[in-house]
């Protein structure tokens, strides 16, 4: 399954029945690929925390999570988001063992993406995930409408007569 590098794009914090998202962004070829996923608005204040840390801030679940992987000797990877179906995608936690083992955990993207953050590794996309869920970029829409347009343009004056404009 190949696997392709993406960032946080931003972090959309719903307000009562508005919902939460994370929007992840993957380059390629000068082209950026928006991913949303909707998240509760608890997980978005955990990634949000994770990217921009508070002085003196109590530890969260994300926190103790990578502090007890550390304790036990292991290092968190990468994270990977590897499936969706519909709107609920699927993530793996790829971990090395004290003793040098690779593991993979389960976890909504969410979580881990809240603990890459903390842990600053990368998150990565499965492309069959990118094909499936990525947002369509309206720059390219409206540049494409555009070039369209002006070959339009051009076409219709490069066959224009002078019976064209006669009466």
């Amino acid at each position: 399954m190949p696997l392709k590098r993406v960032n946080i794009r931003t972090v959309a914090m719903g307000q009562g029945p508005l919902p939460s998202f994370v929007v992840l962004e993957q380059h390629e070829d000068g082209k950026a690929r928006r991913i949303p996923i909707r998240i509760g608005s608890v997980e978005a204040a955990a990634i949000s925390s994770g990217v921009h840390p508070a002085k003196k801030q109590r530890p969260r679940t994300h926190d103790l999570l990578k502090a007890t992987i550390e304790t036990l000797g292991a290092r968190l990877l990468s994270v990977r988001i590897c499936g969706v179906e519909g709107t609920t995608f699927f993530a793996q936690l790829v971990l090395r063992t004290a003793d040098g083992r690779e593991v993979r955990v389960d976890a909504r993207p969410s979580d881990a993406i809240a603990l890459a953050v903390r842990c600053d590794v990368n998150v990565l996309m499965a492309d069959e995930v990118i094909e499936a869920a990525s947002m369509l970029d309206l720059k390219d829409v409206r540049e494409a409408d555009q070039a369209a347009e002006a070959a339009d343009f051009h076409d219709f004056v490069e066959h224009l007569s002078p019976d064209d404009f006669a009466e």
